[in-house]
């Protein structure tokens, strides 16, 4: 089968197009899905790169290069394993796969059918392909980790409101839990429109003085949530002890090595810090259930118009597309999702993944 897989770790020149053995036919739990659709996302750089290290021993338990990378997809189930329930051959679908299987930057991928649900009916397979990563990281985010209620009368403060995980969980925040304060951060007129479009109440800018943009909203409901989905986290962990009320909850999806606590108002009012990495129960086998649960309820709100689809940009699935994804991942501000199609207009039959 075509794939485009990484060669050897490093820049996006080591990002080849070739032919690679087909998985062949899925057993147990997985299914066989023919790839149409696929996202790029800033882990899918910093695999490419060899630098991700969100796990100890990641690059020891990744395919063997070459790699196929991509971390989230759609498409139509080829193959069905005998352990697989709910689908048949011919279903469209879409997916977020194991970090340490090969990816979707492939005609074929097998995934585990738990962590695969049904194509919402409204997207198209780019726009469906766009969004499992991002969904499930924000999800798991502000509902499993940070436990916050529907109805809860409190605040959250997003730091980047307009990126990938942004832009989702302003609408998780304000259109599935209700909550009556979603503050995010951004710094440009185009991204403060969006992110407004997409649920925040406020914006405030991250290149000034967070702390005291808060402040001077004068908020009538305090901020009890803050999530962290963009670098550098060291300042926003310092700042979240400022503007966090007392027993509130942080929760940060981005590396940081130091985290300022003790001695500051972290302890003084009982915050608690946790991480959110969607990796996690794939790469223990915990809860495998859960992500295409959670992708079947989203497909059920996208299709019921209560979130939105955040793809902003899509490329032809192929080699030069998938670079040039990368490079504007890598170089920030990208607002919303970037998605690659092996029908984007222009790309002619037989061309994609090559």
């Amino acid at each position: 089968m075509r794939a485009i897989a990484v060669a050897e770790y490093g820049p996006v020149e080591k990002l080849i197009a070739t032919e690679l053995e087909h998985p062949g036919a899925p057993r147990g739990h997985d299914l066989l899905i023919k790839v149409e659709a696929c996202s790029v996302n800033p882990v899918d750089t910093k695999v490419r790169a060899g630098v991700y290290d969100d796990y100890p021993d990641y690059f020891e338990r990744a395919p063997e290069l070459p790699q196929v990378i991509g971390f989230d997809g759609a498409g139509t189930v080829e193959g069905i394993g005998l352990d697989a329930q709910g689908f048949k051959k011919g279903d469209k679908v879409f997916y977020s796969g194991s970090p340490i299987r090969h990816g979707s930057n492939a005609e074929y991928q097998l995934v585990d059918s738990r962590s695969v649900a049904h194509k919402p009916k409204t997207l198209s397979m780019a726009q469906a392909a766009a969004m499992p990563l991002t969904w499930i990281t924000a999800w798991e985010a502000i509902v499993e980790r940070m436990e916050i209620r529907k109805g809860e009368d409190a605040g959250i403060l997003i730091i980047n409101g307009s990126g990938g995980v942004g832009s989702v969980a302003s609408q998780i925040a304000r259109f599935v839990l209700k909550l009556p304060v979603v503050v995010t951060t951004t710094s440009r007129e185009e991204t403060t429109a969006f992110s407004t479009e997409l649920g925040a109440t406020h914006t405030v800018n991250h290149r000034e003085d967070i702390i005291k943009q808060i402040h001077d909203l004068d908020l009538a409901t305090s901020i009890k949530y803050i999530f962290i989905t963009h670098t550098p986290s060291d300042k926003y962990i310092a700042d979240a002890a400022a503007i966090c009320a007392p027993s509130g909850k942080v929760c940060s999806i981005v590396q940081t090595k130091e985290i300022p606590m003790y001695g500051t108002e972290w302890m003084a009012k009982s915050l608690t810090f946790v991480w959110a990495l969607i990796g996690t129960k794939p790469y223990y086998r915990v809860q495998l259930e859960s992500h295409g649960l959670i992708l079947k309820d989203l497909a059920k709100l996208l299709d019921d118009g209560i979130v939105k689809c955040h793809l902003q940009q899509t490329m032809p699935l192929t080699l030069e597309g998938v670079r040039k994804a990368h490079e504007q991942v890598e170089a920030g501000g990208v607002m919303g999702k970037l998605a690659l199609s092996v029908d984007e207009e222009g790309l002619s039959k037989g061309r994609a993944f090559m």
